[in-house]
């Protein structure tokens, strides 16, 4: 029987991961560059399917078109609002190769795009995509694997995101740090943030508790769930989450619960809506934020969520 939630460590899956990662960001920024951009770059983002990600309908000179990764049968697949359909296969190859034909695809629907080559929020060898030939591992059962968590992580987060009625965004997936993601928002303008990016200013923006599903990297080297609260208040690295097995990791600033615990606890759906919302209570408790504004209210006989106190 399929597990649910499978095994997915690091070490085996980082080639194919790198790969991945890379073409990613190659269909990220075409977006990027043709898509207007929306508060938080959120216009940027890629979008679960059932069999994968999609960049969404991107406008090309009174068309649309979209970039769907099929995960189930390993390909990137391009449609145009005219009927254009092309596709080419992913898998073990040189991420030069990959970046040649897609862009080869889209010149064949007479879609021509130029992006910024090199990859982003990449520590390991950001080489330019059109001249790495170091990376092109891909195993199909690995991505596969990783696309049966970030789905099954998506259900959670859309139940967890059915909570809150202040701003949040959509639960989608951000091709710079390879994370599935949703946001919540206090309302309020956050400090600003001296010497910040263009994109780090508009990210953060405003108070946010963000919270999603991460595949690691050298700094924390294995899956994991997260949730930070930016900007943090004070206490929150002393905060009591649920489950037992979250901690924060404050090298990262975020709440951390390990993937591969989870998924051999009972009803790890539960226990990682059981983080989501513990990690938000405590950030959002502690922030002080209007919870009786921004939260739907609890029905009738059903068990309000415990708060941690804030200080003072």
């Amino acid at each position: 029987m399929e597990s649910l939630w499978p095994p997915l460590p690091l070490d085996a899956w980082r080639p194919t991961q790198a790969t991945l990662h890379r073409c990613a960001q190659m269909v990220g920024k075409i977006r990027l560059a043709l898509a207007p951009i929306t508060n938080h770059y959120w216009s940027v983002a890629l979008h679960l399917t059932p069999r994968g990600l999609t960049t969404g309908p991107t406008p090309y000179e009174g068309r649309t078109f979209d970039l769907a990764f099929d995960l189930l049968e390993h390909e990137l697949v391009l449609r145009t609002s005219d009927g254009a359909v092309r596709s080419m296969p992913l898998q073990a190859r040189p991420v030069a190769d990959l970046y040649s034909d897609l862009f080869g695809l889209l010149a064949e629907v007479g879609i021509h795009v130029t992006i910024d080559d090199p990859p982003v929020e990449i520590d390991r060898e950001a080489i330019p995509f059109h001249s790495d030939r170091v990376h092109g591992d891909y195993n199909p059962e690995q991505a596969s694997r990783w696309f049966r968590i970030v789905a099954r992580t998506a259900v959670v987060l859309e139940q967890f995101r059915a909570g809150f009625i202040g701003k949040c965004s959509p639960v989608h997936f951000f091709w710079g740090s390879f994370d599935l993601a949703c946001t919540r928002f206090s309302g309020r303008r956050a400090p600003e943030r001296p010497g910040a990016d263009l994109v780090t200013r508009e990210a953060y923006s405003h108070e946010c508790i963000s919270a999603g599903f991460w595949p690691g990297d050298d700094r924390y080297p294995q899956p994991a769930f997260y949730s930070y609260t930016a900007p943090a208040p004070d206490g929150l690295a002393d905060a009591t989450v649920r489950p037992d097995a979250a901690f924060y990791h404050r090298d990262l600033a975020e709440f951390l619960l390990p993937y591969d615990v989870l998924r051999r606890a009972p009803s790890p759906p539960q226990k990682l809506l059981e983080f989501f919302q513990s990690t938000y209570d405590a950030g959002a408790t502690l922030a002080r934020w209007d919870r009786a504004e921004l939260e739907r209210p609890v029905p009738e006989g059903a068990a309000a969520p415990e708060r941690p106190h804030p200080p003072g």
